[in-house]
């Protein structure tokens, strides 16, 4: 077996569909839906996930897909969440009339295998490729890279749903996963990264809960543009510098207040490379404390954006950089985090990778 074997499965058996510049797709991952009660992390959530769904992407003619972790089997049984969800299963199904509806499975919700009634039967597979100008976008949950996560027979994988079913559910402690830990975050996303250079593909993950885009996290995005910016300093004119200066000041305001809000955790491990191949993407969660992430694909391009209803505030804390819009006059708000062309990335995984 190769280091890359079981990413390489993947790749060589999943199901492809074409999509092109008109195409408009949504990825999310992460819903951990439980039983409507109190330890329900995706509870919170819930009403702006659905209307988000519903209004933008239902309405706007995205294809959908759900990129694993959806149910929450570790803590709860499927009968209980899918009489608790409802609703958002009528909606979810409703995608297949826009393009296509896909349902990947992760490490948590590997179990549907077992429910031959699961009402997203029809969809649910362990990968998709998505095939962009002969060029492959591949997703996956990201369990897979994980030796110890990939079969949900393992001992590991026994000894976490216990934990969780028998200890955490009980007493309300918080769904623990992969996601809370850098060091194993870290070491799955440096595998998944490495295969797509080799591969010269872009790998669309969720599972570690951290978004990613281009291979960079939010860290590592504010320290890059911080370098960019005192680069373009030096040869710029006086109007220029003082624009370059403002900039300078809200980019150092970001970072500051991302560790003053207690993101220390999430964002300290930096760079793969000295050169960071946009190779690797994450969507995130959909059970953030202020809201959900998701990754676009819209005429060509490809985002990573943030809902939240903290846009009644003005600029939410940590999104300085970003302008919040609102969804009709829902009370939430949509922030481009950050976007470039597909065939700009694609290039440059061709000439770097």
């Amino acid at each position: 077996m190769t280091r890359y074997s079981n990413l390489e499965r993947l790749l060589h058996t999943s199901e492809t569909i074409g999509i092109d510049r008109a195409s408009r797709v949504v990825v999310v991952s992460d819903l951990h839906l439980g039983d409507g009660g109190r330890n329900d992390e995706f509870r919170h959530n819930g009403q702006l996930f659905e209307t988000v769904l519903r209004q933008r992407y239902l309405a706007g003619g995205f294809s959908l897909v759900l990129n694993g972790d959806i149910e929450e089997l570790f803590k709860f049984d499927l009968d209980a969440i899918a009489s608790a969800w409802d609703g958002l299963y009528d909606l979810l199904l409703a995608f297949g009339r826009n393009g296509f509806f896909r349902k990947l499975y992760g490490n948590h919700d590997h179990g549907l295998l077992d429910h031959h009634d699961y009402r997203l039967a029809s969809a649910l597979v362990e990968s998709l490729a998505l095939r962009y100008e002969g060029q492959t976008l591949l997703l996956f949950h990201g369990h897979q890279a994980s030796p110890y996560l990939n079969e949900p027979s393992s001992i590991f994988s026994r000894i976490l749903f216990y934990i969780l079913r028998y200890l955490a559910l009980p007493f309300g402690f918080r769904n623990y996963s992969v996601s809370y830990s850098s060091r194993k975050r870290f070491a799955i996303e440096r595998s998944v990264y490495d295969f797509s250079n080799r591969f010269k593909l872009i790998s669309i993950i969720g599972h570690t809960h951290r978004p990613l885009f281009e291979s960079m996290s939010k860290l590592d995005y504010l320290n890059y543009r911080l370098e960019a910016l005192c680069r373009g300093y030096a040869p710029a004119d006086a109007a220029q510098r003082q624009a370059i200066e403002a900039e300078i000041g809200e980019v150092r305001a970001e970072l500051e207040s991302c560790y003053r809000n207690g993101f220390r955790k999430s964002l300290r491990s930096g760079r793969y490379d000295a050169i960071a191949i946009p190779s690797i993407f994450n969507s995130g969660c959909c059970i953030g404390k202020r809201g959900i992430t998701a990754i676009e694909i819209e005429d060509g391009m490809i985002r990573l954006v943030y809902w939240t209803r903290d846009g009644l505030r003005g600029r939410p804390t940590g999104e300085r950089l970003h302008t919040a819009r609102e969804l009709g006059q829902s009370g939430i708000y949509r922030v481009v985090l950050n976007e470039d062309h597909l065939d700009y990335v694609f290039s440059r995984i061709r000439l770097l990778a």
